[in-house]
């Protein structure tokens, strides 16, 4: 019997990557991408639905004929700043679709695997376990609080998964990320400024899209980290992303948060315990440097 998987967002990085893992094995899964606008994925051997997820009611049709037994959300709005900037559409999409979201399945019994991030936490701890009290520092951070907190008052089964700066790349990306923003800056001998007092441990994509369907196979359902393995600072990234790609790591200049005049405050150190996820899904993500192998093997 195949399993019906809806992916919200299926034009972005972990959406389309979710696209490929799934239909590798169409036997047992059948897929229906939500997102807005054409298919960007470059696939056609799958059902697309064009839709404003922030409508409810379209929404609501749509999952009704779709008929899922999972949801995998991958739709936010992620951009810290214009997160602080424009709080209204942050918040339809981070907090209300959510809701939307929880609303079907707990009619219809669907499991909703759910993404969320370290900025619901303040920094001051880093290497975060799942059961440690939430402060967020932005209204990003607030609004993806808020949709854990949706999801955990709900009678609902569901998955969160919590990750950090998500890499990789696919087929007519709409926003970059460090690991291509950084090389190709170095790439074009650009002189880049990066922050050496912020530390993050950064995700693969492939990783978290194979954490959804862990945790989907498994029935896992609760909170999971989702990261790699070593906390590094923004900077020493960076220097990680010039010597995997033997690029010229003294156009790098390192420079403090205070400097930058960001919007939104961001937290100085997060980084996550994998030993649940370890543990529960059976997934050990690596540390950032092998990781890095891993995608330069992919785009070559």
């Amino acid at each position: 019997m195949q399993k019906k998987v809806v992916i919200t967002g299926s034009n972005g990085l972990l959406g389309q990557n979710l696209i490929d893992l799934f239909l590798k094995d169409k036997n047992n899964y059948q897929v229906v991408g939500f997102s807005r606008g054409i298919n960007r994925s470059g696939r056609e051997d799958f059902e697309y639905v064009s839709i404003d997820i922030t409508d409810a009611s379209k929404l609501r049709q749509a999952l009704e004929k779709a008929s899922p037994e999972v949801i995998i959300n991958t739709a936010a709005m992620t951009n810290v700043d214009a997160c602080e900037n424009n709080q209204e559409a942050c918040y339809d999409l981070n907090v209300n679709v959510v809701q939307y979201l929880a609303d079907y399945c707990s009619k219809s019994a669907a499991h909703l695997i759910h993404l969320s991030t370290d900025f619901i936490f303040d920094g001051e701890k880093g290497n975060y376990i799942e059961e440690d009290v939430p402060n967020p520092l932005s209204y990003y951070g607030e609004t993806k609080l808020a949709s854990e907190q949706i999801l955990q008052k709900s009678n609902i089964d569901y998955t969160i998964l919590r990750t950090i700066l998500v890499y990789g790349l696919v087929n007519d990306m709409s926003r970059s990320n460090i690991v291509l923003w950084v090389k190709e800056s170095l790439e074009n001998q650009k002189k880049i400024t990066i922050v050496d007092d912020q530390y993050r441990t950064p995700t693969y994509v492939e990783d978290l899209a194979l954490s959804c369907k862990l945790s989907l196979d498994k029935k896992a359902t609760g909170v999971f980290n989702v990261a790699s393995s070593e906390l590094l600072s923004v900077y020493e990234i960076a220097q990680e992303i010039a010597m995997a790609f033997e690029l010229d790591k003294s156009l790098i200049e390192p420079i403090s948060t205070s400097t930058l005049n960001q919007t939104a405050p961001r937290p100085p150190k997060t980084g996550f315990d994998l030993s649940k996820t370890n543990r529960v899904l059976g997934l050990y993500p690596k540390t950032f440097k092998e990781d890095l192998q891993r995608f330069k093997q992919k785009l070559m």
